[in-house]
């Protein structure tokens, strides 16, 4: 079985918890690190399917990292290879597609609830409907593209999850492990979670963390394995 390319953009948001996932279940990994001078493929062919992470750019910054991983995007969709996208990763599936990446109405750090959408395609994805917690780190946010259907939203960020067949973008970062979610503690300005609701302090994100932790994690399970199946040979 070919590999999972997994593009990363900066050292500070890597794979975490999906590279775990990849791992425990025998599957081969390829990830590339642009920040770490990794070049990205020409194509998807040498790939069994596509994860994008998160970073601190905008998508719309004119960085050929992000373009390269818009045309792989594309490329991956029409050669029906999965594609899955954290945060930034979500946001460049939705430019790639046409849609638009722009300021989010607040900005989203720590854990936030979510609300799962009642139909078939999100319950499919979720597991069921209603109100879900997981971690957000982002100031941008994406519209729908065309094709497109909404999985998740919040009072905060309308669209937090679309689907487009077996392709999954999400506004939030269920690759969240317990290393990386200490570091990104570390590092929230205390200025901005004092102006936004929205945004959490370092003591709120550790509050109850390791049961929060468990619950998204095991809905990434739900998540990539629902992604991974798409690239598996039919029975």
């Amino acid at each position: 079985m070919k590999p999972v390319l997994v593009l990363q953009h900066e050292h500070q948001d890597g794979p975490a918890y999906l590279l775990q996932w990849l791992r425990e279940r025998g599957i081969a990994v390829d990830v590339r690190n642009t920040q770490a001078g990794d070049a990205y493929p020409a194509s998807i062919d040498d790939h069994a399917a596509l994860a994008i992470l998160g970073g601190s750019m905008s998508a719309n910054d004119p960085l050929p990292s992000l373009r390269n991983a818009e045309r792989l995007i594309l490329d991956a969709m029409a050669k029906q290879r999965p594609v899955i996208g954290h945060c930034l990763g979500g946001q460049l599936m939705a430019r790639a597609l046409g849609a638009r990446v722009a300021a989010s109405p607040a900005p989203e750090i720590g854990w936030s609830t979510i609300d799962v959408h009642a139909h078939d395609a999100a319950v499919d994805w979720f597991g069921a409907a209603g109100p879900v917690t997981v971690f957000q780190w982002h100031f941008e946010a994406f519209d729908l593209p065309a094709g497109a259907v909404p999985l998740a939203g919040s009072a905060a960020c309308q669209h937090q999850a679309f689907a487009i067949g077996p392709h999954l973008a999400m506004q939030f970062h269920v690759e969240l492990d317990a290393e990386k979610l200490q570091r990104w503690a570390d590092e929230v300005d205390p200025a901005l979670a004092a102006r936004h609701a929205t945004v959490q302090a370092r003591e709120a994100m550790h509050a109850g963390a390791e049961g929060l932790l468990r619950a998204q994690q095991a809905l990434a399970d739900r998540l990539y394995a629902r992604w991974w199946a798409a690239a598996l040979p039919p029975r």
